[in-house]
């Protein structure tokens, strides 16, 4: 009797182990528990975690706007530096990218009433937060050389 329950037992702990890994001995990954989801959103499996009004100041990679969400509406060379504007309909959002640009120059994005700005830092590149644009024509951006020269694209 006792070596029957002691095999009831090794078999129940056997299939606990499988069924906690992905069948090879190896601990699989564990699917992520469902986090809520924020209104407006896509929820997790789209990755994108903000919409409209509610990306105004958010970063664009860290919300999930970024990479394939992503397209550039208009761009144009500045003072040797290269100025885009990004857009993500699935955001409905934009910002402004810069590369080439001058430490301690200023890079910003504005659309309908709101404006956002980041500085260039050593690496010459740099991109702001988002602003929300319905519209991908909507938004302009700007740089302002540390020299004082300004040059801006229009969406």
């Amino acid at each position: 009797m006792l070596a029957g329950a002691a095999s009831v037992l090794v078999l129940v702990a056997v299939g606990a182990f499988v069924v906690g890994t992905d069948g090879s001995g190896k601990a699989g990954d564990a699917a992520p528990a469902a986090s809520p989801a924020v209104p407006g959103t896509q929820g997790p499996s789209g990755g994108v975690r903000c919409s409209g009004d509610d990306c105004t100041g958010h970063d664009p990679e860290a919300m999930g706007c970024g990479g394939p969400h992503a397209r550039t509406v208009a761009q144009a060379p500045v003072d040797g530096a290269h100025v885009e504007i990004r857009y993500s309909g699935a955001c409905r959002a934009a910002w402004a990218r810069v590369t080439g640009a001058a430490r301690g120059d200023t890079l910003s994005v504005t659309a309908r009433d709101a404006a956002q700005e980041e500085t260039v830092g050593e690496a010459g590149e740099a991109y702001t937060p988002m602003v929300a644009a319905a519209d991908p024509a909507a938004p302009s951006a700007c740089v302002v050389s540390a020299a004082g020269p300004r040059g801006c694209v229009e969406g």
